[in-house]
């Protein structure tokens, strides 16, 4: 992966390609720049006291949901480019943005984030590609939540929810995961990772005295369709099962 001005749009190589299809999951360094994350940072600290939060009852992280359509600042990130650009690169197809999120560890949160997939959430048919791209807007060592993939699991396409809080949930589902490779993947401010819809992850709780704050877009295929199953995002926007995701809400990038 090459970037060499932090305002223009990525260049993903073909050998970062390999890596993603193969493993699931690559980390781009510096996809913005350290300065822009201080600036989306501060726009999220800010978004959070307006925003609704999915998991004030959890000690896991403070969830916030399509934030880029409540803050302008933040939608600058959500819609940014540059993360498009990388993010079809991999993919391979034609994306809308699902969502984004902002997904924030306060300060000794005491709780990880325990190994699942995100796919199994969404009400998608025949997506032929997902992907998350996790952008630290501060810096994010292992010790302040970091996350860790277990390369080659987006095979398992066929799997039921996971539980986030249970830390055998997953490999109840799939046993042979629990002996897979672990990659632990630390982030400094500016840097990504974009992961498989279907790749499992974690993040450690946060032990440090200051919060972990993620931005994360997340795209679909853009021909994919509804099954109609209930979701927060899709809740109440009248779409029609079996017909692709065309609305106002998910924009093609």
């Amino acid at each position: 992966m090459t970037t060499t001005d932090p305002t223009a749009p990525a260049t993903v190589d073909e050998e970062t390609i390999s890596a993603y299809r193969r493993d699931g999951v690559v980390r781009i360094r510096n996809i913005i720049g350290r300065g822009e994350a201080a600036r989306f940072a501060e726009a999220a600290v800010a978004a959070t006291t307006q925003a609704d939060d999915l998991f004030k009852e959890s000690k896991i992280f403070n969830q916030y949901v399509n934030v880029w359509q409540q803050n302008d600042v933040l939608r600058e990130l959500t819609l940014d480019p540059r993360l498009a650009a990388a993010a079809t690169a991999l993919a391979g197809v034609p994306l809308r943005i699902w969502h984004d999120q902002l997904l924030i560890k306060p300060p000794h949160n005491g709780a990880a984030t325990e190994f699942h997939q995100d796919a199994p959430y969404w009400p998608h048919k025949d997506s032929r590609a997902s992907l998350s791209a996790w952008i630290a807007l501060v810096d994010v060592p292992v010790e302040r939540g970091c996350m860790t993939f277990i390369p080659g699991s987006q095979d398992h396409q066929n799997l039921r929810r996971q539980d986030l809080s249970d830390r055998d949930d997953l490999f109840r589902a799939a046993p042979d995961l629990r002996w897979g490779e672990r990659l632990t993947i630390p982030l400094q401010a500016g840097d990504c990772t974009f992961h498989n819809a279907y790749l499992a992850h974690s993040a450690t709780p946060n032990f440090t005295d200051d919060p972990r704050i993620a931005h994360v877009n997340i795209y679909f295929d853009a021909e994919a369709t509804y099954t109609g199953a209930a979701h927060v995002v899709t809740d109440g926007l009248d779409l029609t099962p079996g017909q692709p995701l065309d609305h106002p809400h998910f924009p093609t990038v």
